[in-house]
């Protein structure tokens, strides 16, 4: 690993937001303290993933009060996703941080992440130590859905991990150059790889209000995880389809030898009639699996864009300090590629 200097030139924080009016203000001020004390450039992206409570009105006086806040709104509602992917493409900083916008990502972590940054690592991502807040069910899926994605596949996705990291400028380079819709963030941060390390954190309790971000939505979100990052399912059909004629044909011999040998005419009706609605099943089961994977390539081969801005407000890091940390990043890939 290759250290680095004591402060960065410039930090970005990258925080989505939907519906998180009441955690805002109390949350950017408290974040912007701590990073004020990592480097003497900084800034702030808020991205509004289509809240419909008064964020833009609580992001406008934030905006006014703090010069390094940028509040970008998008046209409508894309999801966390595509609300994180806009907030790094909007980045400039030589050390991007992603949190969330309900306090419950610890602030006073960030000074031990960028140690680990200084001392070489370019991703410092945060696993959670326990989930005490989530039902036992919600558990238990999480747990199974780690194991599935990570079933049979070259890149692994560390568990329980979440968005709350931060990534050195070349790795932030690297997520921009991936061009898919159907985004899994977790899974892109493993694939890119670079030099990771990772350290435990407890979620804080919420600044206010609930999560929206349910079972439901945790349902969706990893459906397009496995889906993205996995063709265990298909290699599971594969399996199934195998064992299935394997037993097809078994029981056809048997029903040949008990024939001819002991003379037993075999009725077959109700073998028949369970055979054909058990098989029928799995076709719909292997047709609906391939849905998926066939659904995701026609929104892929649209090539619409990700997210959409319909507003943006705030200053945040100038054209001359980003010009500056471009010279300063590429100086330390030249310097890293001679060693």
């Amino acid at each position: 690993m290759i250290s680095r200097s004591d402060r960065p030139s410039s930090i970005s924080c990258v925080i989505p937001a939907f519906n998180e009016a009441r955690n805002l203000g109390v949350v950017i001020p408290h974040i912007l303290t701590t990073l004020a004390t990592m480097s003497d450039h900084i800034e702030l992206i808020v991205v509004d993933d289509g809240s419909r409570d008064d964020t833009t009105q609580v992001m406008q006086t934030l905006c006014a009060a703090h010069r390094e806040v940028v509040y970008l709104k998008l046209s409508r509602n894309f999801g966390k996703e595509p609300a994180l992917t806009a907030g790094i493409d909007a980045t400039r900083g030589e050390v991007v941080i992603l949190m969330d916008a309900d306090g419950q990502h610890p602030v006073a972590l960030l000074p031990e992440m960028l140690q680990k940054w200084r001392a070489g690592a370019d991703v410092v991502y945060a696993v959670r130590k326990t989930r005490d807040d989530q039902s036992g069910l919600q558990v238990s899926l999480t747990g199974l859905f780690y194991k599935l994605v990570n079933f049979g596949n070259r890149v692994k996705i560390p568990a329980n991990a979440g968005d709350f990291r931060l990534m050195d400028r070349k790795v932030v380079d690297a997520l921009k150059r991936l061009p898919e819709r159907n985004r899994f963030m977790k899974g892109l941060y493993a694939w890119v790889g670079f030099n990771s390390t990772a350290i435990d954190y407890q979620p804080l309790p919420r600044a206010d209000g609930r999560s929206n971000f349910g079972l439901r939505g945790s349902l969706s979100l990893a459906l397009t995880g496995i889906l993205a990052f996995s063709i265990a399912p298909l290699r599971a059909l594969t399996l199934v389809g195998l064992v299935l004629s394997a037993v097809a044909l078994g029981y056809g011999a048997w029903v040949v030898i008990e024939y001819f040998y002991t003379g037993i005419a075999v009725p077959g009706y109700a073998t028949i009639v369970v055979g054909m609605m058990f098989f029928s099943g799995i076709q719909l089961l292997s047709i609906g699996v391939l849905a998926e994977y066939v659904g995701r390539i026609y929104e892929e081969v649209k090539q619409r864009p990700a997210y959409l801005i319909s507003q943006r407000q705030g200053h945040g890091l100038t054209t001359q300090t980003y010009a500056g940390n471009s010279e300063d990043s590429q100086s330390r890939q030249q310097e890293s590629s001679l060693l």
